[in-house]
């Protein structure tokens, strides 16, 4: 049996009804605890919860923001929404944010919003976005992964012909500062979006808060998926979201506990708002450091 990584623990905050300045203090802070590793936000245009025209902001431009403003957390979105923007543009909007943030990216990305989700189609249509099917997406993201690593990898302009990206004379100057390239997350729990992430992921994430063996199963799939492939499933990290309850902390622990036994290392703990004073530090003392996983 494979030993799973020591845990590593991160926050999400949702840039949805809450200010700039207000995630802006959580990011600084959890900069300075260093049992939190890594920061995330989200990939949306309009509220998925709370007031449906309440306020919000755009991830990757956040995100840049927050990156030139800390110093040592690795920080991602979780995950882009592949429908959102073209794949070459989404490559040089990455570039420039690891650069940013002197090469701390890992980059979060997934087929984007379920069709049957309640609120997925309506910021597509509000942007003026095409919703396409999800056969559409999964194509989009299996080569938009393809031609995003090529322009973060190769020396010389290439086209790429492809069912849904086509380019010509495409090109990546500069070069992101990890190399090869920054670490790739790709989230999602179907079987067709786990096909992906076993050829391109570094890092796999899953939602949780649900049956911590359906989960795992999921994850038994993913190594499966590799083994057809030839790839070592331990090559790709496991990665889970937990919300956090700052009214009973033990019952997150228990939620990370469970995680970890199921051999998920990479824990992205998710913060309500409004965020109590000082949560980065409460969050390592009452959940990573009560969890007895550090």
């Amino acid at each position: 049996m494979t030993r799973t990584p020591r845990p590593s623990f991160g926050i999400m905050t949702a840039p949805m009804q809450v200010d700039y300045h207000d995630i802006l203090e959580v990011w600084r802070d959890a900069d300075d605890v260093p049992e939190i590793e890594h920061a995330w936000l989200f990939d949306h245009l309009m509220p998925i919860g709370g007031d449906p025209d309440g306020p919000i902001l755009e991830g990757w431009t956040l995100l840049s923001a927050l990156a030139a403003q800390t110093e040592r957390l690795r920080l991602g979105l979780l995950v882009t929404s592949n429908r959102f923007r073209p794949p070459a543009v989404l490559a040089k909007i990455a570039t420039t944010v690891d650069i940013v943030s002197g090469g701390r990216l890992d980059f979060g990305i997934g087929a984007g919003s379920r069709p049957g989700h309640p609120m997925a189609e309506r910021e597509y249509a509000a942007h003026g976005l095409p919703f396409h099917d999800l056969e559409h997406a999964i194509g989009t993201l299996a080569e938009g992964l393809t031609v995003i690593r090529r322009l973060w990898t190769e020396t010389e302009p290439f086209d790429f012909h492809g069912d849904y990206v086509d380019l010509t004379g495409a090109y990546g100057n500069p070069k992101p500062v990890r190399r090869p390239h920054p670490p790739i997350m790709i989230g999602g729990r179907s079987s067709r979006v786990l096909r992906i992430a076993a050829e391109h992921a570094d890092l796999w994430n899953i939602p949780g808060g649900g049956d911590i063996d359906e989960l795992a199963g999921r994850s038994a799939l993913l190594d499966r998926y590799c083994a057809e492939i030839g790839r070592d499933p331990a090559t790709i990290i496991r990665s889970i979201h937990l919300p956090v309850s700052y009214d009973h902390p033990e019952t997150t622990r228990a939620a990370v506990a469970a995680a970890v036994d199921a051999g998920f290392s990479h824990l992205v703990l998710g913060l309500s708002d409004p965020y109590p004073p000082g949560v980065a530090r409460w969050v390592a003392d009452e959940i990573v450091s009560g969890s007895g996983r550090l």
